[in-house]
C-alpha cells in the first residue's frame, strides 16, 4: 500500500533538473557580463544577452518555488530549496542591474580592473554549476562541496580586492578630469561587486544545506 501510494507521488528529482537549468543561465549570464565588460560596438548586445538570461532565470525560479508548494517529497528541507534559489536568482539580478547601469550611462570603455572581475565571475558562475549536481548525493560529496564554497570565498575576495584597486585607479585617472566618469566607474564597480557577494551567498546556502544533510 505504501509502495502504491509513494508512486503517485510528485517527483523529487525535479528539483535539480531546475537548479541546474538556473545553473545554466547563471553561467552563460557571466560569459555575457564579460563580454559587456570587453567594450566596444557590442555592448549593449552584451547587456541585452545578460537581460534575456535573467528573465529566463526568474522563470526558473518561479518553477522552483511552485514546486516547493506542490511537492509532497522534497530533498531536503523546503526553506533551503528556497533560499538556494533565491541566492542564485540574486546573482544573475545582480548581473542585470550592472547591465542595466552600463546602458544608462552609455559606458563603452570599461577599466582593466573590471575586465578581470568580470573573468572571476564567470569563474563563480562554473562553480556553482559544478556544485549543484553534487547536491544529490550530499554525503558523499562533503568534501568537493566544502572546496568548492572555499574557492567561491576566496573568488569573493580577489573581487573585492580588484574592486578597491580599481577606485583608487579610478581617483588618480579622474581626480584633475571629468568628475561624472568617476561617478560612473565607482557605481560599475560597486555592482560588480555585489556580483560576487550574491555568489559568496550561493557559497553560504549550499554550505548551510550541507552541514544540515550530513
Amino acid at each position: 500500500m505504501l509502495s502504491w501510494f509513494r508512486f503517485f507521488l510528485p517527483k523529487e528529482e525535479r528539483f535539480f533538473d531546475l537548479f541546474a537549468r538556473h545553473s545554466q543561465t547563471i553561467v552563460q549570464g557571466a560569459h555575457a557580463l564579460q563580454g559587456m565588460l570587453n567594450g566596444g560596438e557590442e555592448t549593449p548586445v552584451f547587456c541585452q544577452r545578460v537581460s534575456q538570461f535573467e528573465n529566463d532565470a526568474d522563470g526558473i525560479t518561479r518553477e522552483v518555488l511552485t514546486a516547493v508548494r506542490r511537492t509532497f517529497i522534497t530533498p531536503f528541507d523546503r526553506v533551503d530549496i528556497k533560499n538556494l534559489i533565491t541566492s542564485m536568482d540574486d546573482a544573475i539580478d545582480q548581473m542585470q542591474q550592472t547591465a542595466k547601469a552600463v546602458v544608462l550611462f552609455e559606458v563603452r570603455t570599461f577599466e582593466p580592473p573590471m575586465r578581470e572581475i568580470g573573468a572571476l565571475l564567470v569563474e563563480c558562475a562554473n562553480l556553482v554549476g559544478r556544485a549543484l549536481p553534487l547536491l544529490q548525493s550530499i554525503s558523499n560529496n562533503v568534501a568537493m562541496l566544502t572546496a568548492i564554497t572555499e574557492e567561491l570565498g576566496k573568488l569573493e575576495g580577489r573581487v573585492d580586492d580588484l574592486h578597491d584597486i580599481g577606485l583608487k585607479e579610478l581617483f588618480l585617472k579622474h581626480r584633475n578630469a571629468n568628475a561624472m566618469d568617476f561617478i560612473v566607474g565607482v557605481e560599475i564597480y560597486d555592482h560588480l561587486e555585489k556580483v560576487a557577494d550574491r555568489f559568496d551567498d550561493v557559497a553560504n546556502e549550499i554550505n548551510s544545506i550541507v552541514i544540515e544533510q550530513v
